[in-house]
Parts: C-alpha cells; structure tokens; sequence
C-alpha cells in the first residue's frame, strides 16, 4: 500500500491511494455521477486530493452543473417575467435596480440572479395581483395614502 504524508494536518504516512471511486456531485438539486477517481485519502483528516486528470474531471463536471443551473434559473426568470407582461428594463427598473444588460444577463444563465431578486420573482410569479402593488411601491409614491389591501383567498402559504 503507497502511503504519503498529509498536507492539510501532517500525518507521516496519512495519505493512502485510492482507485476506482465514485462521487456524486450536486448544485440546486442536479447531479452528476463521476466515476473511476483516483487520488489520495487522508486516514487522520479525510483530506482528499484527486490525480491530476481525474481533478479536471471532477472540475469540469461542477462547472457544468454551475453553468446549468443559472440556465434553469435563467429560463426561471425568462418565463415569470413574460407572465407578468413585462419587459427586461421594465423588470430592472422595477425589481432589481440593476444595469439595463443586468437581466438579460440573468435570463441568458451567465451570471446569477440576486438571492433576493429570485426570491421576489417566484412571488409574484405566485400571487401576480402583487404586481401592481410593486409598481405603486416603486413608484417612490407618498406612502402615507397607501392603503393595505389583504387579498383573503391568498392570506397564508401553505408548504408542500
């Protein structure tokens, strides 16, 4: 058995080799299966460095599920800005307060919404009718007039 010292916590002989392993990845509920990794395990820390070749495979696959998964929420946000009958600087106006190439951006999967700004999209992509009340909002409007409308068939959320 080939052994070799750790570098994360300095065991002498820490490091074992490893052949043929499998590991899933995920990012936002994808994954991806790669298999016959080869590398070194720490027995002390359970560090683990891959072999150069299977490293690029392991950092290819996670790239791609990166790269993925802002398309989804690209394509996400794509559609529930269509729903609401909006244009991509009518949404940055409104929403986001971003560049005028920011949502597009974000609809093309090259950069990744706001945690915030994807969380406001599928609220309203929920309950549309709040749309209007963003608007007047926005508007910078003197709120002391604005009057709280409770919508009564949409008052409590209910978690499946």
């Amino acid at each position: 058995m080939s052994t070799q010292q750790c570098f994360s916590c300095g065991a002498a002989e820490g490091m074992v080799h490893f052949d043929g392993r499998g590991e899933t990845v995920s990012v936002k509920g994808m994954e991806r299966r790669i298999d016959n990794l080869s590398g070194w395990e720490c027995q002390k820390c359970g560090e683990v460095e891959l072999d150069e070749m299977c490293g690029q495979r392991y950092s290819d696959a996670c790239d791609e599920l990166v790269i993925a998964s802002r398309k989804m929420v690209g394509n996400e946000m794509r559609r529930i800005r269509r729903k609401l009958h909006l244009t991509q600087k009518e949404t940055v106006q409104l929403l986001s307060g971003g560049g005028h190439n920011a949502f597009s951006r974000y609809e093309r999967g090259e950069i990744l919404p706001p945690k915030a700004l994807i969380l406001l999209m599928r609220l309203l992509d929920r309950y549309p009718y709040l749309l209007t009340d963003a608007k007047t909002l926005g508007e910078g409007a003197d709120l002391r007039g604005f009057e709280h409308i409770v919508h009564k068939e949409h008052e409590s959320l209910s978690v499946s």
